[in-house]
């Protein structure tokens, strides 16, 4: 119960498209309230079912008074008619009198469930969640239609639910309570083991802010048509197997120089390792040529015995005219932010304005500052460089990453990956992607280079075809490193980069490599 699996691609909402989706669907599509509640409570006790932890204890729902609440009595209805709960062995514990609900899908869902012999009781902060045996709390709180954080009886049931006594799961429907879009970091919530995302998933599950508190993703889909969903959906939930399909294959007759030439501008005293690890990634992520230029005679030499495939050009080489033009080009990792790192990144955002892919890390992003760019230039902030870059408050950015990122990639005309443990990835165009992560063995040191060199690699790639796009790129290359970056064998483990980029290189092979 305390991992956090990949979860499944798909569409993502805001709270106001969700609204508006149950609009359409009922206005447009006959679908009404009563019918989507039925539908969504039925396929949450399915999607659930499998994993049904303890299901020889009791079952207690904390209900607030809206339709998140109803999905949930519907759930809890489900899986006593199936045999999994005993209905005298439940309790439904009410944020407001019944009575009050009168009329209302809440008020319709009790009777049945009253019927059956489940318990039903308004909630008093004494008694509190009780300790009747319950192996497993549903949470029905609030969806995403609250207005700011969690007050009163609410906040007061979902601090009972997070001080649970160990061993009692806690699955919340659609969002854990308490989450909304724009909630900042800190805000109280529940923090649930599962989140039974009701399709679309909401948006703000993936904000960095949310996230840790939303546990195992589970989608739940089957209630809107596709079609639907797809007109009230702000962004894409992405999986390597998905991402991966938007890049061509590598040909079979293809020669090096067909899988395009990546330049590097990376390394300086004291930070080799940056420039090393970016040129890994970028041989991982299936670059014909890797050609690293160290700008510092010390840096050559550290690096030139320990890079095998490629080629780390020294200072003061003869510059070869036209024989090995660069299909996309990386600059930062690890490189120093002097007055010569700035005046080399003025001839590669003059490439970058004639159609040159060029992706921007670390130091590069700092130097670029406020510079507008002409569409071909990828940039992979974190979480604290994007928000010195944009002059956004950090918790500002973690509270709303798609808004953030997505205003700065159509301003500055330049795809945004913004890293985290969510990744989100915003396009000029306003494409957003986003890939979860939640794998702590992505917290190192050198996992950042190791994605810049997947950017460019894969850039390249695109760029010898022309047929470059920084969104496709970019959502791919951070779906490579959380895939690469899953546990091998039995036990999750933590691996240095260099064998992080060994295993992204037989999965990145597995997806472009076709053999005639």
């Amino acid at each position: 119960m305390d991992g956090f699996p990949r979860t499944e691609s798909g569409r993502l909402s805001t709270g106001t498209e969700a609204k508006a989706l149950d609009l359409a669907a009922a206005s447009g599509w006959g679908l009404q309230p009563a019918a989507l509640v039925e539908a969504a409570g039925r396929a949450c006790a399915a999607a659930f079912r499998g994993i049904l932890p303890f299901r020889n204890r009791g079952i207690a729902v904390l209900a607030g008074s809206g339709n998140n609440a109803a999905d949930a009595l519907v759930m809890l209805r489900a899986l006593i008619l199936e045999g999994r709960a005993a209905a005298d062995s439940c309790i439904v514990l009410l944020s407001k009198p019944p009575d009050s609900a009168g009329g209302s899908l809440m008020h319709a869902n009790l009777v049945p469930l009253r019927r059956m012999g489940a318990r039903i009781a308004e909630w008093n902060a004494e008694r509190g969640i009780g300790d009747a045996g319950f192996g497993t709390i549903i949470d029905g709180l609030a969806g995403t239609g609250i207005d700011g954080p969690l007050r009163g009886t609410a906040l007061e049931m979902a601090t009972a639910a997070n001080s649970r006594a160990k061993g009692i799961c806690v699955v919340s429907i659609d969002v854990p309570s308490g989450a909304f879009d724009g909630m900042r970091p800190g805000t109280q919530s529940v923090r649930a083991d599962f989140t039974l995302a009701v399709e679309p998933a909401k948006l703000c599950l993936y904000s960095p802010a949310v996230r840790p508190n939303a546990g195992t993703i589970i989608p739940v889909g089957g209630i809107f048509p596709g079609s639907l969903v797809a007109e009230h959906s702000a962004a894409e939930l992405l999986t390597w197997e998905q991402a991966s399909e938007r890049i061509p294959a590598v040909p079979a007759h293809v020669h090096k120089y067909g899988r395009g030439l990546v330049e590097i501008r990376a390394g300086s005293p004291g930070a080799v390792g940056a420039a090393r690890l970016a040129a890994l990634g970028c041989q991982a992520a299936g670059a014909g040529i890797v050609r690293l230029l160290a700008d510092d005679a010390t840096v050559h030499d550290a690096l030139a015995g320990s890079c095998d495939g490629i080629m780390v050009v020294p200072p003061d080489a003869p510059t070869e005219e036209g024989r090995f033009s660069p299909s996309a080009a990386l600059l930062g990792p690890g490189w120093g932010r002097s007055a010569d790192r700035a005046a080399i990144l003025e001839d590669y955002l003059a490439l970058e304005s004639r159609g040159l892919p060029l992706v921007l890390d670390a130091d590069a992003i700092a130097l670029s500052g406020r510079r507008t760019f002409s569409g071909n230039a990828i940039l992979t902030p974190h979480i604290g460089e994007f928000a010195v870059l944009s002059g956004i408050d950090k918790d500002d950015v973690l509270a709303d990453p798609v808004g953030a990122a997505g205003t700065f990639a159509k301003e500055r005309n330049a795809t945004v990956l913004l890293k985290s443990h969510v990744t989100h990835v915003a396009s000029p165009d306003g494409r957003i992607g986003v890939i979860d992560g939640m794998n702590p063995a992505l917290a190192s040191g050198g996992s950042g280079d190791l994605l810049a060199g997947f950017c460019a690699a894969i850039a390249a790639r695109a760029g010898v075809e022309n047929r470059f796009d920084g969104y496709d790129c970019a959502c791919a290359a951070a779906a490579l490193l959380v895939r690469a970056a899953e546990p091998q064998g039995d036990a999750p483990g933590f691996v240095d980069p260099g064998e992080l980029a060994r295993i992204a290189a037989f999965v990145a092979g597995g997806a472009w490599i076709r053999r005639p």
